[in-house]
């Protein structure tokens, strides 16, 4: 039976135009005005916007970490995304050093099939580096990952420039790309030992360690080391105006730098840090950390100017029990915020609404650009004859205030407590099917499918 979507607005990377969106079974298979029902089922969306299904190409579902495992596993996260409007995720498959490509990608596969509520793909995790995760890299492509994660702090995952050279170089060969988390490691470590040599352990040294100016000289280092390998490569969860400059100077020298930031970025302070009650602080450590909020313009200019392509959510949650292991050294706070339920609502109503960025820009961030950055378009990304029936419909007039509460995801808070969207989801369709309504997950099992993924055409 076919689907008639009626009456709505279509949103695309180049804009908007008044548009019924037909689909049948999985696939959308016609987009025009004033489309005739016939037989379909005929849903009335007049008045919304029919964006393309939100790609989430940054969260850590069931990852150990910090000495305990994120609050929610593919499952509960999963289905917190599509209440949100993400109808695809892509998460970091993670094996240790002195484990193979092979066994991160199986257990991750362990971890996330059958379990996911909206579709899925992986990255994969270099964290170490020799003959044999070399030899390995075919057989990722095969089982389509084409794009890995290199990390620039956290001795457990640094590789090291010599090799993060070698593994660009091998990774330009097969038309692979990397993204990077870039901060000084070792600087950082020097600031940490002064602070608790002085005592200094509350939230409030966390941002202190992990300053801006560190970020951008890690960006800066990263993207020398890229132009060396001639390798394209992801800023992942850039912060700053410092780092973004680096990036500047990059692309002015022919490289290609795609970047990504976050919500936390764009709409979160650093003051938060400086809270006296423990909780309060230590419910926003992540890393990068929050900015001073001024930084927060330069992103939104960036993201206006398309110098920024996606915005992802590094969805990495814990519950405050979980964050009160650091009541009494603050490096002993695990390391993130939740953020894949609020994503779409919080761009529409502190981006568009506000006119900091247009729809289409939106749809680019979070639809386009990563479909095409990692593989996936265009079956997804756009709403066009031939995609997936990937749609979220967005109702302006269904304004809302944001309250853990009212959220699915397995966390005890929200960092965007008490926010007021402007509008809201309505409906979320994963592959033809209505998976959400009114901020109900209709669907009662998982229904996600592994997307393997061919290469950036972005």
């Amino acid at each position: 039976m076919q689907t008639l979507l009626k009456g709505g607005t279509v949103v695309s990377g180049t804009g908007m135009h008044r548009a019924d969106v037909r689909i049948d079974g999985e696939k959308i298979v016609q987009v025009g005005r004033k489309l005739d029902g016939g037989e379909a089922r005929v849903v009335d969306v007049t008045g919304c916007l029919l964006f393309p299904g939100f790609i989430d190409a940054h969260t850590h579902f069931d990852l150990d970490v910090a000495g305990t495992t994120t609050a929610d596993d593919f499952y509960t996260g999963s289905r917190a995304a599509l209440r949100g409007g993400t109808t695809t995720v892509i998460d970091f498959a993670c094996p240790n050093k002195g484990e193979s490509l092979h066994h991160g990608l199986d257990l991750w596969h362990q971890k996330a099939d059958g379990r996911t509520f909206c579709d899925y793909g992986f990255h994969m995790t270099i964290d170490d580096w020799n003959e044999s995760i070399r030899a390995e890299l075919p057989d990722m492509f095969a089982a389509g990952i084409s794009s890995f994660k290199m990390y620039l702090t956290y001795p457990a995952m640094m590789i090291g420039d010599r090799d993060i050279y070698w593994a660009l170089k091998e990774l330009r060969g097969l038309g692979g790309i990397a993204g990077f988390h870039c901060e000084n490691a070792g600087v950082i470590d020097g600031m940490i030992a002064e602070r608790k040599a002085a005592g200094e352990l509350s939230p409030a040294s966390h941002p202190l360690t992990r300053p801006a100016c560190l970020e951008a000289e890690a960006v800066s280092r990263l993207l020398r080391i890229a132009q060396a390998a001639d390798c394209p490569v992801v800023i992942v969860h850039l912060t700053n105006q410092e780092a973004l400059k680096e990036v500047e100077h990059a692309r002015r020298r022919g490289q290609k730098v795609y970047v990504e930031t976050c919500p936390q970025y764009l709409l979160l302070d650093e003051h938060v840090y400086f809270n006296p009650d423990y909780s309060s602080a230590a419910r926003y450590v992540c890393a990068p950390p929050l900015r001073a909020k001024e930084e927060q313009d330069h992103l939104w200019k960036a993201l206006r100017r398309g110098e920024i392509q996606t915005i992802s959510t590094d969805h990495c949650s814990f519950t405050l029990a979980q964050k009160d292991m650091g009541r009494e050294d603050f490096t002993k706070i695990p390391g993130g915020l939740p953020g894949v339920e609020t994503r779409g609502e919080l761009i529409y109503s502190y981006g568009v609404a506000k006119r900091r960025i247009s729809a289409a820009r939106m749809c680019r961030c979070l639809s386009e650009n990563p479909a095409r950055l990692y593989g996936l378009f265009p079956r997804k990304g756009v709403l066009r004859p031939g995609s997936d029936a990937d749609i979220v419909v967005y109702d302006p007039d269904l304004s809302h205030v944001i309250r853990a509460d009212d959220c699915v995801a397995n966390v005890d808070y929200n960092p965007y407590e008490g926010f007021v969207t402007v509008g809201g989801i309505r409906q979320v369709w994963l592959r033809g099917e209505l998976s959400v309504s009114e901020g109900q997950v209709l669907a009662e099992t998982p229904a996600g499918r592994y997307m393997a993924r061919g290469k950036n055409s972005l």
